[in-house]
Parts: C-alpha cells; structure tokens; sequence
C-alpha cells in the first residue's frame, strides 16, 4: 500500500495494491438484466486532436457492415462529436415505456450510439462538470442503458489517463483497446504512456493506428508527409505492439463528418484492425 493512499480503491490504478481486500479487487458495472453486450473495445489516445473519435466511427461501421449488432459508448462527455459525424444533432435519447433505461439513437445503419450530446438540448451547450462527475456519466451510460443484443461494443475515450479512461478500465469489462496517435516526434512517448496505462490495468492491446499518417497527391498520387516522417513502426516495435493501420489526410473524410455522413465513407483502410478486433 502506498504511502499517500487515500482508502478510495475506486479512484486508484494501482491493482497491485496489498491494501485491498479480495472483495474490493472489482469495480465492474453490472449491465441491466434486459442488456447485453459481448465485446467492449476502447479507443484510446495519449493526447487531443488525432482522430479517435474518428477511427471508432470507422471501426463501428465497418463491423457494422460485417452484419454485426455493433455500439459505440461515448465517453468523451465533455467533447462529443460522434453524433455530429452519424448526423445525430437533431436526435435525442429516448426511455423505455416503464421509464428505468435509457434508449441509445440508432443511425442511418443501425448502429446505436449513446452520447452526452444526444442528451442536451443544444449540442453547443457546454458540460460543465467535475471528473467524478463525469465519470458518473459514464458508467450510467454503460449500467442504464438499454443495450439490446450488441455484438460489439466501441467506446470513443477522452484523452489522456485521468478519471474517464479510468473509470471506464474499471468498470466496463473491457477486452482491448486500440490507440490512436499522429506522425509527431512525440509520438512514442505518448504510446508509450498509453501503453503503460493499459498494462497497469491488465487490458489487452490490439495495436496502434497512425491517423493523419500522409497525403496523397490527386495528380500523381505520391504520398506526402505532411506532419513529418512517421515513427510508429518504431514506437510500436518498442512496445511490442502492432501497427494496424496507417489513414490519410483525404478531404473527403471530412466532407463527410461535417456532412454527418462517416456512413457513406467506403474505404477499407481498417481493415487489420477490424481483423484484431474479430480475432479477441
């Protein structure tokens, strides 16, 4: 037990602790009776602004595709911008008839989406909240939720290791993640922090995707390295973790997203990736 342990096991990261009892070793969320949800895949980031929210619409529509009930639970409550990708600003979430769940927004495919902003009543209307508050919010989307038959389940997390990510390491039965990074020299510390992260919480890593990775020229069709040469084949041999993907900076995604129509997107880019989720 450390030294500056606080006796909240539910806000520490530290599984190894000798401190706590056999009892306190699970902080699952139990999914309501009427629920059920086979896979929960996270997407992670080490920092802002590279495309996780994305890369999880892409995932959820290509395995959508695949004929699978698919889901994506947006734990980024104080940054959504899922439901403006499906084209969901105009669309709320509704209750079962006996008023105990909530009913995720289906999209144009039949993917359901839970998200802060499908809560609101105007999407610019800021969530103002502490983060254990916020995390609240999370796990009531998880436990309150009426999530019917879904095969797999795409959590959008916010950035970084702090209370969200936390929270939702704990208490989703989570199966394994996927990092999002960019092509910046600090690429591999920031891996390298998310890495660590799941490795303290003992979640499987099925790989890193590189977004914004180059753009290709429309005329002769070179690949340009805007934001610089990429280091993810190095940060991720470091880690011993797979590359799985490397995106483009193409104007048609977005077109698309601003759109609301990652929908129509046809691109098969994740396509390693979705072969990792597949293979848990």
């Amino acid at each position: 037990m450390s030294e500056n342990c606080s006796h909240n096991c539910s806000s520490c990261g530290e599984n190894g602790c000798s401190g706590r009892t056999q009892e306190q070793t699970s902080f699952l969320e139990p999914l309501h009776p009427a629920s059920s949800v086979k896979k929960v895949i996270g997407i992670v980031s080490g920092k802002g602004g590279v495309g996780k929210s994305l890369v999880t619409s892409m995932l959820a529509i290509a395995m959508n595709r695949r004929h699978k009930k698919t889901a994506i639970l947006d734990a980024d409550i104080t940054g959504p911008s899922i439901p403006k990708a499906f084209g969901l600003d105009d669309e709320m979430v509704g209750m079962t008839s006996d008023g105990a769940l909530m009913m995720p927004v289906k999209t144009m495919n039949g993917i359901s989406v839970m998200s802060a902003n499908l809560l609101l009543e105007n999407t610019t209307d800021p969530v103002i909240w502490r983060g254990p508050v916020i995390a609240g919010a999370v796990k009531q989307f998880w436990s309150e939720t009426l999530w019917k038959d879904i095969e797999y389940m795409f959590v959008d997390m916010p950035p970084g290791t702090g209370d969200v990510p936390l929270t939702v390491f704990q208490s989703l039965p989570v199966d394994g993640i996927i990092i999002v990074t960019s092509p910046q020299e600090l690429v591999s510390m920031i891996v390298a922090k998310a890495v660590n992260m799941a490795k303290k919480m003992d979640i499987p890593i099925l790989g890193v995707v590189e977004n914004m990775s180059y753009l290709e020229c429309p005329d002769c069709g070179k690949k340009m390295s805007v934001f610089g040469e990429s280091h993810i084949e190095e940060a991720a041999k470091e880690q011993g973790i797979k590359v799985l993907a490397k995106l483009p900076i193409a104007p048609k995604i977005a077109q698309l997203v601003d759109a609301g129509k990652i929908e129509y997107l046809e691109e098969n880019w994740l396509e390693d990736a979705v072969l990792a989720v597949e293979e848990i």
